[in-house]
This record gives structure tokens, C-alpha cells and sequence, in this order.
């Protein structure tokens, strides 16, 4: 039981590793995403550089590795092993081995992690950053106060614990935004909706 629990979240941690965003870019589009607009294999960069339909794409595939994990998780090990399978599998995306444990930033993923957990607070996920984006433009600050409300919605919809997975999981997406950050405070950053303030680095939802 031990050794299958171990499995699934090592399994866990390969799906959420997968480069979708580089996957879908050499596949459909022969380019390497890590080479265009800010760099970044996640969602927001795909629809900048490579169009909606490769940003849509990118987004599912990032969300179904979060899905698929904690549905795996939940089979074996209840909320518990869902919890820690959701973590890691964030963790794998965000540190791809693939990619010289370099990756995207983790907020497609959680999205997925979420709606496996309970699907209210996927909802309201998808609502924070969508009222958040169209009032500023910003998909970086969309995605903080998405992370953020997730805390509060998984306490709601879930239990305690869920909320402190949350909780982790929304300091390392911070952490991941950390330069989207110091470009908003620097007014340099860029809006996914409106008029860019730079050229440099877009920031987004990965």
C-alpha cells in the first residue's frame, strides 16, 4: 500500500512535468515556445506569441495534468494522497526535469487540481482571475488573487487541509511571479487585455 501510495505520487509529479506549452509548439507550430515573447511554456505566452487556439490548447493540457493526478490520488488514497498528488504535480510544472527543472509558473495546473477538489472553487477561481483581468488587463495579478481566493474557497467547499495545501500552493505561485511582481511595481509590466507598457517579458497566466 505504501510503495502504490509512493507510485501515485511520483506519477503525480511526471504528469505535472510534461511541457505541454513546448509540446504544442513544436508539434503544431515548429517552434520552441522557450525562444518567443516572454519565454514562458504557459498559456498566456502560447496565445501572444503562437494564437488563441494554442493558448486554449496549452491551458486544457496544463489543467488536465492537475485533473488527472488528483483523480488518481483520490482512487488510492482519499483526500490526503490527493492533496499531496495536486502539490506535486504542480511542483513537476513548475520545475520540469525535462526542462532543466525549469518550467511554467503553475496557475493552469492548480486550476485542474482545483476542479478535481471541488469544482465551486474552480469556478470561483476562473471568475476571480476573469473579473480581475478584464478590470486591469493584468494576467499576472489575475492569477496572485485567483491563488488567493482558492485558500478561502477550498476551506469553504473542502476541509482545513485542502486549505493549507491551498496556501502552499499560492506562496509558490508567488513565488513563480515574483518577476511579474517587481514589473508591476515597476509599471513595466504587460496587460494580456489593452495597451502594453513594454515590450520585455510579458507576464500571464502559465
Amino acid at each position: 500500500m505504501i510503495l502504490q501510495r509512493l507510485g501515485v505520487v511520483v506519477l503525480a509529479f511526471l504528469l505535472g512535468s510534461l511541457p505541454m506549452g513546448v509540446a504544442v509548439a513544436k508539434v503544431f507550430y515548429r517552434k520552441d515556445i522557450r525562444n518567443e515573447g516572454s519565454g514562458n511554456i504557459g498559456a498566456a505566452n502560447a496565445m501572444r506569441t503562437l494564437g488563441r487556439g494554442a493558448g486554449a490548447l496549452v491551458l486544457l493540457l496544463d489543467a488536465l495534468k492537475g485533473l488527472v493526478a488528483v483523480y488518481l490520488a483520490q482512487d488510492v488514497g482519499g483526500l490526503p494522497l490527493a492533496l499531496v498528488a495536486g502539490w506535486v504535480a504542480i511542483l513537476g510544472h513548475c520545475y520540469s526535469p525535462w526542462l532543466r527543472f525549469k518550467g511554467g509558473k503553475g496557475v493552469a495546473t492548480e486550476l485542474g487540481v482545483l476542479f478535481a477538489l471541488s469544482w465551486p472553487a474552480g469556478l470561483v477561481f476562473v471568475g476571480v482571475w476573469a473579473a480581475v483581468v478584464l478590470a486591469c488587463g493584468f494576467a499576472s495579478v489575475g492569477s496572485l488573487l485567483a491563488s488567493l481566493s482558492s485558500i478561502a474557497t477550498l476551506w469553504l467547499f473542502s476541509s482545513g487541509w485542502a486549505a493549507l495545501y491551498a496556501a502552499l500552493v499560492t506562496i509558490l505561485i508567488f513565488w513563480r511571479h515574483r518577476e511579474n511582481v517587481q514589473r508591476l511595481l515597476g509599471g513595466r509590466e504587460n496587460r494580456l487585455i489593452g495597451p502594453s507598457r513594454s515590450t520585455s517579458n510579458p507576464g500571464g497566466l502559465p
